[in-house]
């Protein structure tokens, strides 16, 4: 298998990029010119359409070292870049709600290099629009003078302004990659990750064209219990008392998830940091090293605060495209309409909704919960907007 095989339902996409990696190599090579290649991509897409796996698999083929075979995923180049292991390929993926300046001078100040023992010095940015203004112009200068031998890769769901800058969008190449069908995401769990037919099928057709997710249902219990809890919700709603009940179990469930995710390892990255700083050594020398340790452990507790509060976002940001979803499959259901649903084994459930709102008041209830969405971007706090939300789905 390529590296291409990581894209799911991207054709399109796939040969703009291997054309690119073969202009590429032979620039390297010294056997052709640059036409088709650049040094500055912008990879754009729905969430779950591959815009990182676009990035790496890009990565990938640049590094391949196999003559003629361009992403062949076999040789070392590949697998270290695949792997994220390879000494020149960086990756920025951004765990906290912003990428500082700081963090992106040194990264910029990085890339200025020559390639260690690769063909070429990658960055991968996997959510530039994370990038702070200060990151941004960071980024702005190192793209507009770029070093020979060094490409920039970065990932947003959109080059509109709000995502990517206009003076970052303007020098950059953008692959804009579309949202997979189910049966083509079907198709990958099956081969990829050796899922029966019967479940690969199910979670394609209820992950709304995202491959992580659908990958994610269709391994995981707690996944797919999750899903069915939030999508109850609308029917669930007689009283309200209710109200609170179902806002404080969807906010628990966002701060469960963000402390699965960070607890372990929050912990182990602690210990680490406090072990590297001469905790538990003996003499002077270790003495004074821990006692100096008490800013570097503040910090690190301070970016691990933002890390849990970006996935707790995520969580719940998920479970509100979800009922997204479960108003939008009412409106088609009330309509008539013969397009797909984006949750056809809750069915059921949307057509009873269907038979007691109105259109109307389907609408109302789906601006609802797009208008929690936005709250919470702009740092409201979750239980507030998800108690406004949800009244306002039980009131209609």
């Amino acid at each position: 298998m390529t590296v291409w095989s990581q894209l799911v339902g991207q054709t399109e996409a796939i040969s703009v990029l291997s054309t690119a990696a073969t202009a590429a190599a032979e620039l390297v090579d010294g056997t052709g010119t640059a036409a088709g290649m650049t040094h500055a991509w912008l990879f754009t897409g729905p969430p779950g359409s591959g815009r990182s796996v676009a990035a790496r698999a890009f990565a990938a083929a640049l590094e391949c070292t196999t003559p003629g075979g361009i992403g062949c995923g076999e040789c070392q180049g590949c697998h270290t870049a695949m792997s994220g292991t390879h000494a020149d390929v960086r990756m920025v993926v951004p765990e906290g709600l912003s990428i500082s300046v700081a963090e992106m001078r040194a990264l910029v100040q990085t890339s200025a290099r020559r390639p260690t023992g690769g063909r070429w010095q990658v960055v991968v940015i996997t959510d530039a629009d994370r990038l702070t203004e200060g990151a941004a112009n960071a980024l702005l200068k190192a793209v507009e003078e770029p070093p020979p031998r060094t490409v920039f890769l970065l990932c947003a769901p959109s080059d509109h302004p709000d995502d990517v800058s206009v003076t970052i969008r303007s020098r950059c190449r953008v692959v804009a990659l579309r949202t997979p069908s189910a049966a083509a995401i079907a198709e990958v769990l099956q081969l990829r990750d050796r899922i029966d037919g019967e479940t690969a099928t199910w979670a394609a057709s209820v992950s709304s064209g995202h491959v992580g997710r659908a990958r994610r249902l269709a391994t995981d219990p707690a996944a797919r219990e999750r899903r069915d809890k939030v999508l109850r919700i609308p029917i669930n709603l007689r009283r309200l008392s209710d109200v609170f009940d179902a806002a404080d179990d969807l906010v628990s469930a966002a701060e469960a998830d963000a402390g699965q995710v960070s607890g372990t390892r929050d912990e182990v990255e602690k210990d680490a940091l406090k072990t590297a700083l001469g905790a538990g050594g003996t003499g002077k020398g270790a003495a004074a090293a821990t006692r100096g340790s008490a800013g570097a452990i503040k910090e690190l507790e301070r970016r691990q605060k933002s890390r849990a509060t970006r996935t707790q976002r995520d969580a719940l940001d998920l479970a509100l495209v979800d009922l997204a979803g479960f108003y939008r499959d009412v409106l088609v259901t009330s309509s008539g309409s013969t397009a797909a649903l984006n949750h056809p084994d809750h069915a059921t459930s949307s057509r009873q909704a269907a038979e007691k709102w109105t259109q109307e008041s389907t609408l109302r209830r789906l601006e609802a919960v797009l208008a929690c969405r936005e709250a919470i971007e702009i740092n409201v706090k979750p239980r507030i907007a998800v108690e406004s939300m949800i009244t306002q789905l039980y009131m209609g």
